[in-house]
């Protein structure tokens, strides 16, 4: 299945709703999604990266907002 989006037509604000509303349809199937080898790797490293003071968690909807104002 091939889908063709009208990017260069699309503001910067309707391309990350549209990521978005995948994003939210692939978490719901999330169990069903394997998860790549490599994947368990990067995830050790940012958790001990926490544990380890060297990294932050933020919350998610103040990160979304963070990345609007810097592409806005």
């Amino acid at each position: 299945m091939s889908i063709t989006l009208p990017l260069a037509e699309m503001s910067i604000e309707e391309k990350i709703q549209t990521m978005e509303t995948i994003w939210d349809d692939l978490c719901k199937k999330a169990n069903s999604i394997p998860s790549p080898s490599w994947h368990k790797k990067i995830l050790d490293e940012r958790e001990n990266g926490i544990k380890e003071g060297k990294d932050e968690f933020i919350d998610w909807s103040k990160a979304k907002e963070s990345i609007r104002r810097k592409i806005s």
